[in-house]
């Protein structure tokens, strides 16, 4: 990624630049113009050392908005569907989505996580007190966006990012839940809604191809939701009211590209004319390649999908839950797995006593006891095996269940 520094501190160099020709206009300059010229020389010295404010550009925002509420609408569903129309609904919302666009939305709303951390802005804006320091860590944290995970304050930035978000994720993994047990439920004979649970799906290769259809559309912001996160990103710590205690690293990669992009922002290098570096920050391969594989097992599953109930399956297991695996998988850290050193067993005697094995005398012999073939010999026939009736073909839910476990991400 090439950086791209905006240019700032024209104004006020230009003041200080108008200030020293209108002194050298004349030979003899006055007493106040030799003052007005010091006055503006110290003005832009001042500026030099203070960094620019908080700049994030709008478009970070829009894609923070679009992955909030697309998430939080996905975990907003539950079990208890009463009509057919409501499962084929939300699966209309739900596959309605570009997985780039909630990919990228991830990390710019973690971004803007990261910059409700004042101990993460006041660090990073502190780090140089003149222009040229500024641009040279911005410059480095475009070549290398983990750079910015050792910036002052990073670990309480990354402790919002990372709690906001799992409160995100337990949220959707609970309604996936909700929406698989009800499946499930749902086929039960005292259930009151078998009777269309179990019929099967009216034009079913017209909804599958309207999902496809819907595989790449792109969500529009709210516009009160972005101005919101707008607004946050520029607050300099607290507007969202997130809390969460200190994380160290290493961090997932979504993590590490807020934090880069929050840094940018806090130096006030991501407005409006830096989009190429807040785009680049904002690919994430990892929820991105999970995303677009989760909607290939959602049309796989559609495709063998015949009654109403393995329909609610598929939205609970291909949209609600691989939104909440994808998201875990970029922006929450992989489980550590200790192995606690081997422990001596004492009950065994030391290595230099010897182990003295007295060896055991023979039992005396005994006559074999005399058989006699019975006068009349009984034969023994085993008893039939009872016929098992034949077990029913599983459903499509039941199969897809009983199959070992895959990621959306391969």
């Amino acid at each position: 990624m090439r950086p791209v520094f905006p240019h700032r501190g024209r104004s006020i160099v230009a003041l200080a630049v108008a200030a020293l020709l209108a002194s050298c206009a004349s030979d003899t300059p006055s007493r106040a113009e030799l003052e007005a010229a010091r006055v503006a020389a110290e003005v832009a010295a001042i500026a030099a050392r203070t960094p620019p404010p908080i700049n994030l550009n709008r478009s970070v925002a829009e894609a923070a908005a679009v992955y909030m509420a697309f998430s939080r609408d996905m975990a907003g569903l539950e079990g208890g569907f009463t009509d057919p129309e409501q499962i084929q609904a939300a699966l209309r919302r739900g596959s309605a989505y570009d997985p780039a666009q909630i990919s990228r939305g991830l990390v710019a709303y973690a971004s803007i996580l990261a910059l409700q951390s004042p101990e993460f802005v006041s660090g990073v804006r502190g780090l140089a007190d003149d222009q040229a320091t500024r641009e040279r860590i911005v410059a480095r944290i475009v070549a290398d966006p983990s750079y910015a995970s050792t910036l002052p304050g990073a670990e309480a930035a990354a402790g919002l990012v990372m709690s906001t978000l799992a409160a995100d994720i337990n949220a959707l993994s609970r309604a996936a839940n909700s929406i698989e047990n009800d499946a499930y439920a749902i086929q039960a004979r005292y259930d009151p809604r078998r009777s269309w649970a179990v019929a099967e799906v009216p034009n079913r290769d017209a909804r599958l191809e309207a999902a496809k259809s819907r595989s790449a559309q792109r969500i529009l912001p709210s516009a009160e939701e972005a101005s919101r996160m707008f607004a946050a990103a520029h607050s300099g710590g607290g507007a969202l009211a997130v809390s969460g205690e200190p994380r160290k690293p290493p961090y997932p990669p979504a993590v590490i590209n807020g934090l880069a992009l929050a840094a940018l922002a806090a130096l006030g290098y991501a407005g409006e004319n830096a989009k190429a570096n807040t785009d680049a920050l904002q690919f994430d391969r990892v929820s991105e390649g999970c995303l677009t594989m989760s909607k290939l097992n959602l049309f796989q599953c559609l495709a063998a999908s015949r009654p109403n109930y393995e329909d609610m399956f598929c939205l609970g297991r291909h949209i609600v839950r691989d939104l909440a695996t994808c998201s875990r998988g970029a922006a929450m850290p992989a489980p550590i797995v200790t192995v606690s050193d081997v422990t001596p067993d004492e009950t065994r005697p030391p290595a230099d006593e010897p182990i003295i094995i007295t060896p055991v005398p023979p039992s005396p012999a005994l006559p074999a006891p005399r058989q006699s073939a019975p006068a009349n010999p009984i034969t023994i026939s085993p008893a039939p095996t009872p016929a098992q009736p034949p077990r029913p073909a599983p459903s499509v839910t039941g199969r897809l269940n009983t199959q070992p476990a895959q990621s959306p991400g391969g």
